[in-house]
């Protein structure tokens, strides 16, 4: 099997890398699952006390969807899409231990989601991030979903409808970046705030962050709900093919 993830433990805190390089490491059906799989055994190691999650190569944190899978999906393969994205989103959430997201390079369409649920996120000034899904094609059902919780309806309608990335600076003055630093600091910042994290209370932790995903749970789920409903009538109407088609050969 492919290692599209590889994982390492670095003291108290598990490492999980993206490792598509070649295709700054947009994900696939394998790789969310091997991504799944490696959240869950670094949330079930009592040796950890956090998980850092990072890009292979210094482009790209992830451009998100590899378009070469959803390009051929009718709108049954749709449908198990959202399916897909709601066994890893649900499993990021219900993760006792906290979540660093080292952003080394662009975070775009469903990584810049990954990168949100994230608790924190350390970055460099070169990072861009946003949700330019609609560029390709693809209706935005669980990206809308999460931007709104962090930054509220005005903004999450400027990047869902335009498509637009932010920059760092952008990014950092509306608290979606915690902490800028230089792009080779960017690991180890987020390693030494792993180790800080995994000194607090386990149980206190653990409790906080499920506290979080009952707040948001509601939404969770109108948005999966959603999805379904959304993509079907989306991928049935040809467009998403045609425009990821169009936006591949550019």
């Amino acid at each position: 099997m492919s290692e599209h993830i590889l994982t390492n433990k670095q003291g108290r805190v598990g490492v999980i890398t993206l490792n598509r390089p070649d295709v700054l490491n947009a994900w696939h059906s394998e790789m969310r699952q091997q991504l799944i799989a490696a959240l869950d055994t670094f949330c079930n190691d009592d040796a950890l006390g956090a998980i850092v999650l990072t890009g292979a190569g210094e482009r790209a944190f992830s451009a998100g969807q590899d378009l070469n899978e959803t390009r051929a999906f009718d709108a049954e393969r749709a449908e198990r899409w959202v399916g897909e994205w709601e066994a890893l989103y649900g499993k990021m959430r219900s993760s006792p231990k906290p979540i660093i997201a080292a952003l080394n390079g662009v975070a775009a369409g469903s990584a810049f989601q990954v990168a949100l649920l994230c608790d924190f996120r350390i970055a460099h000034a070169d990072v861009r991030m946003g949700q330019p899904e609609i560029n390709s094609g693809i209706a935005s059902t669980t990206g809308p979903w999460i931007m709104r919780e962090h930054l509220g309806l005005a903004r999450t309608i400027d990047l869902t409808l335009s498509g637009r990335l932010m920059n760092a600076d952008e990014s950092h003055a509306l608290g979606l970046i915690n902490r800028v630093v230089a792009a080779d600091q960017v690991l180890p910042e987020a390693l030494a705030l792993g180790e800080e994290l995994a000194d607090k209370p386990p149980v206190a932790m653990r409790l906080d962050r499920q506290r979080f995903k009952e707040i948001t749970e509601p939404g969770f789920r109108d948005c999966l709900e959603a999805g379904v409903r959304i993509q079907r009538e989306a991928y049935a109407s040809g467009e998403p093919a045609r425009m990821m088609e169009a936006f591949l050969k550019r």
